[in-house]
């Protein structure tokens, strides 16, 4: 089924929806008409599949338990025939179901029942990113971004999955040397010495634990899907490398 949001389509966002339930396939068509985009829905995953050879899409909202063809398979066959973003919405929350999609190549994950708000938010993310990619490092100056955390260090903002993160200092300095060293663990040593710009003490690692877990805490208030900064056992804390965005800025 195809949903355009007006005639002049061309120069929209294209959105690919698959859903073997023809009620959440118009339900989620019609929250991204209602933002402008084009959308091109199917409750076949096959005819889905069969639609990326006629038309090129900027991202595809996937569920995952459906009939002939699971979206886990449906995922790894779009890999092959394209990069476009795969984001799975589906009912199955148990964390090894979330693991296996981020491991077969889905760029996000958001369970059944969903929140529009959230998922417009998310989608937009990632299209967002997908255009700096395209326009080079150029576009990403002064911006971090992995795993759906956006930190700018000009403007001194920072958000996840597009929603604002209200920060006080100390935490966006901690967050935004994390995400500089995406990837890397980072001792809570050289968190203390960068945030509060003076030699580290006893009492540091302690200190940053506390403002670690405000910024989890801030994190999961949006996201609680996820761990988005790891604890690296004897060594400090990281944020893991997004594999779709790399390091921008």
């Amino acid at each position: 089924m195809d949903i355009a949001a007006d005639n002049n389509a061309s120069d929209r966002k294209r959105l690919l929806v698959v859903d073997d339930e023809a009620a959440i396939a118009d339900l989620v068509s019609g929250i991204f008409v209602a933002e402008g985009m084009e959308v091109r829905s199917f409750c076949d995953p096959r005819a889905a599949l069969s639609s990326l050879d006629e038309a090129d899409y900027d991202i595809a909202i996937v569920d995952i338990m459906m009939p002939a063809m699971d979206g886990f398979e449906l995922c790894r066959n779009i890999r092959q025939k394209s990069d476009v973003p795969v984001v799975f919405l589906s009912a199955k929350d148990a964390e090894s179901d979330i693991v296996a999609g981020f491991t077969i190549g889905a760029d996000d994950y958001v369970t059944k029942p969903f929140k529009p708000r959230e998922l417009v938010a998310r989608v937009k993310a990632h299209l967002r990113r997908r255009e700096r990619r395209s326009d080079g490092p150029r576009g990403a100056e002064g911006v971090l971004s992995a795993r759906g955390i956006e930190v700018d260090t000009r403007a001194h903002t920072a958000a996840l999955h597009d929603v604002p993160l209200q920060l006080t200092p100390k935490e966006f300095d901690i967050l935004t040397n994390l995400m500089r060293r995406q990837g890397e663990p980072v001792s809570s040593r050289e968190l203390y010495q960068a945030a509060w710009g003076e030699p580290a003490n006893a009492s540091s690692s302690n200190t940053v634990m506390v403002h670690i877990r405000h910024l989890r805490c801030k994190l999961a208030e949006v996201d609680s899907s996820c761990e988005f900064i790891e604890t690296a056992w004897g060594v400090g804390y990281r944020i893991a490398a997004d594999k779709a965005d790399g390091r921008d800025g």
